[in-house]
């Protein structure tokens, strides 16, 4: 910690140069087409919600089918018909993601799927302010739209995005490294929470063409990683459970 701080105080003129180089030059990548909401699948009903960023929205692909969405109700419509919504916005932070709750709907579902955090370590978001959004946003859920399942996704390899020129990929690394440290312990310390982590190596090959966001392959190991911790809770496509 230590070490970062004084790095940071250090390499701060250059990490500033850099961070306005990029945000004046990097691709702008639009969010991709296809329906938000709908029903998919076979079997008994799972209410899922993807909230979140640009990478929930899916940008680095060109439809929805290849994004999260696509990818992850394809696997679960397998096993379930799956009653699907996606509420995402490119550039949105954590507490901004937190604010939408006031404007949703009444209605409840059985999974909800975050998938936020990075423009909080590249907007500089501080980490005490950031885990208590987090730790409001999953009790939320729970408590006001009866999510039996929050699953939140870690915060991916920032230090492995093409696009960030060292060393400003190495500070944002090692920040995003920390506050993905500390999420894990807020999950961990709820019952109706479970963490996931990609386990995939990033680079030209497999991220999109601006080299910040997931390309195809990478939403689709994200997908089976949250489908595969789906199906591990049995009650969560039990046809015969309660439903409010």
């Amino acid at each position: 910690m230590i070490l970062d701080l004084t790095a940071r105080a250090i390499l701060m003129p250059v990490l500033v140069a850099q961070a306005v180089y990029l945000r004046a030059r990097a691709l702008q990548l639009p969010e991709p087409p296809g329906p938000r909401r709908g029903q998919v699948g076979q079997g008994p009903t799972l209410r899922l919600l993807i909230i979140g960023d640009s990478s929930a929205a899916g940008v680095g692909v060109a439809t929805q089918d290849e994004a999260l969405l696509g990818q992850l109700t394809g696997r679960l419509g397998q096993v379930a018909t799956i009653d699907y919504t996606l509420i995402a916005r490119t550039g949105a932070k954590t507490g901004e993601v937190l604010g939408w709750l006031d404007d949703l709907p009444e209605r409840t579902y059985d999974v909800v799927v975050l998938a936020m955090g990075v423009n909080d370590v590249t907007k500089v978001v501080p980490l005490r302010r950031w885990l208590a959004q987090q730790a409001a946003l999953v009790d939320r859920f729970a408590s006001e739209f009866g999510a039996r399942r929050v699953i939140v996704s870690g915060l991916p390899p920032v230090h492995q995005f093409p696009l960030l020129p060292q060393p400003l990929r190495w500070v944002l690394g090692r920040q995003a490294k920390r506050f993905d440290r500390h999420l894990r312990v807020l999950v961990a310390a709820r019952d109706h929470c479970t963490a996931v982590h990609v386990d995939v190596a990033l680079g030209p090959h497999n991220m999109s063409e601006d080299g910040f966001h997931p390309g195809p392959v990478v939403y689709a190991a994200w997908a089976k990683t949250i489908c595969d911790s789906i199906i591990d809770d049995p009650a969560l496509l039990d046809p015969a459970r309660d439903r409010p």
